[in-house]
């Protein structure tokens, strides 16, 4: 696969950030990842009109997600094929005109199969505008750029479950589709004005093979997780599904080694920014995902407390990430990206550890702040683990580095909700279901989470000091 050049003129322009096009990519991000996760608390609602049970509304999440996953890998094909303006612009439109649709679906397979068209808008809308900032960005310009690109990874996840129940309750569950319409719409307009006519080049004929093996393996193995966690078909199920998954990824891993053009190459790996960025980073983002699925559930199951107290307090961990957004790229520049991580991942791992320690008779403000703190270190996390991954990256990788980046991150992503459940469940399981009562199979799961950051500190403890200065402007 390659990539288009890039003329003098657009270099000209990246001596100063683009913040328009970054926060056009930023919201559109944002209106992929609350999507991904917001009607979780409208489930109940989805399932009375539709006349299924709750459980069965997981599987519109699941399409989506999975959906999203499995399209990011055509994205850098698709952007050098046709240019990037042009399929952002196209894939705005599908997400914009896919969630009217989910909003007036009559049916289960209905909803799912609009979600399914949702994830195709949401697969190439943020891949292909985070590329086509990242071509018109300086790496002196990198650092303030992935900050605008990062907040809405950190606060879709966390907002999704108070704004749900909000929604559900004030109107209906269909204005959580509707209201994408008008944010569609004024994302349009301003594409048509801000973003770059980078255009498209001559390419290799796309990796059919490559895209049915990467597709498969991966929903193979988020739909296997899925199967495992609480609302799964069984652990026979589960284990031919992954067994399917591990056949397909070693089948995939062949096949991009071999073929002249595969769909996805690997070669940015061999840079250790980017390794530490995507592979350490992976696990790290597994884990924080699955953060704000575990703790509205730890609130009312394990506490009994109501959907309105659980979805404030885990509100609190937006406090902490808007609270130290403005310093976390001073903290960069001062104290360097490997500093930076060691410290947010080992605070990220002792806020896991004080939350696994929570009861419903700790005192709130000590709740309180153990949240906040955890949404600090988690925006400072995943800043740096996004600024620095590009940081060595010519401009000439730049799109194979962006789709494997947006194919591993959405994985982990995906693979955070499917982690806490497996994780939850299997806690349960292992001790005998319900015999640790309510709470303390919450306490064991965070803890679990906790020892999973252990590999993503020691791949930073091994990054070299000056890794990212560039971009940090060291």
């Amino acid at each position: 696969m390659t990539s288009s050049p890039v003329s003098g003129s657009t270099r000209r322009r990246s001596a100063t950030l683009n913040r328009p096009l970054a926060l056009l990519v930023a919201g559109t991000y944002f209106m992929e990842n609350l999507d991904g996760t917001i009607i979780a608390t409208a489930a109940p609602a989805i399932a009375r009109d539709l006349h299924v049970d709750p459980v069965d509304v997981n599987l519109a999440m699941t399409a989506y997600l999975v959906t999203i996953a499995v399209g990011i890998p055509i994205s850098g094909w698709l952007t050098d094929r046709f240019g990037g303006r042009r399929i952002l612009l196209t894939a705005i439109a599908v997400f914009t005109v896919a969630s009217v649709l989910c909003a007036v679906s009559v049916n289960l397979p209905m909803l799912v199969a609009m979600r399914v068209l949702q994830g195709v808008g949401g697969a190439l809308m943020v891949p292909v505008g985070r590329l086509v900032v990242l071509r018109v960005t300086d790496k002196r310009d990198l650092l303030d750029a992935m900050a605008y690109l990062t907040w809405p990874a950190l606060v879709a996840p966390v907002v999704a479950p108070a704004l749900g129940g909000l929604i559900t309750t004030a109107a209906s569950w269909h204005w959580i589709f509707l209201l994408n319409a008008p944010l569609g719409v004024v994302a349009l307009v301003v594409a048509l004005r801000v973003v770059p006519a980078l255009e498209g080049t001559t390419v290799p004929p796309l990796d059919w093979t490559g895209f049915v093996l990467v597709a498969g393996a991966l929903a193979a193995l988020l739909v296997g997780l899925e199967l495992v966690g609480p609302r799964g078909g069984g652990g026979l199920a589960a284990g031919a599904t992954l067994a399917g998954a591990v056949a397909l990824g070693f089948a995939t891993a062949v096949w991009l080694r071999r073929a002249a053009h595969p769909l996805l190459r690997f070669a940015a790996l061999r840079l250790p920014s980017f390794r530490v960025s995507n592979l350490g980073g992976g696990v790290y983002r597994m884990v924080i995902s699955a953060v704000p699925f575990l703790l509205p559930l730890m609130f009312q199951v394990g506490f009994g407390w109501s959907p309105v107290r659980a979805g404030l307090l885990v509100l609190l961990l937006f406090l902490g990430n808007v609270a130290i957004k403005p310093a976390t790229s001073p903290l960069i520049r001062r104290f360097g990206f490997r500093t930076v991580l060691i410290a947010s991942i080992a605070g990220g791992l002792l806020a896991l550890v004080a939350i696994a320690w929570i009861r419903p008779t700790t005192p709130l403000p000590v709740v309180a702040a153990v949240l906040v703190l955890s949404g600090v270190f988690r925006s400072v996390g995943f800043s740096a683990y996004n600024s620095l991954q590009f940081a060595d990256v010519e401009q000439s990788a730049m799109t194979e580095a962006n789709t494997l980046a947006s194919t591993l991150q959405q994985v982990a992503i995906g693979l955070g909700v499917a982690l806490g459940a497996v994780v939850l469940r299997l806690v349960d399981v292992t001790a005998g279901v319900g015999r640790l009562g309510p709470v303390v199979p919450y306490g064991i799961a965070f803890g679990v989470l906790a020892a999973l950051m252990l590999p993503s500190l020691v791949a930073a403890l091994a990054l070299h000091r000056s890794a990212g200065n560039e971009v940090a402007g060291r």
